[in-house]
């Protein structure tokens, strides 16, 4: 069970990263397509912090209580 959690907070952590880098790249640029998606891509990388901060909580929370 905890190591199938640990698996999906991996892939959570690196769903931000792509997220980030992908907007972070797209702002460097000075696009068009930035100033397009900027927007939609906050709010993945909002919607995709969230989902790797309780994966995370919970983890810690079942690795403590002996889960």
């Amino acid at each position: 069970m905890l190591d199938a959690l640990f698996v999906a907070i991996v892939i959570a952590c690196l769903a931000v990263v792509m997220v980030l880098v992908l907007g972070l790249g797209g702002f460097g640029k000075g696009s068009g397509w930035a100033k397009n998606n900027s927007n939609k891509l906050m709010r993945y990388r909002i919607a995709s912090q969230f989902v790797a901060v309780v994966l995370i909580v919970a983890y810690v929370y079942l690795k403590r209580n002996g889960a």
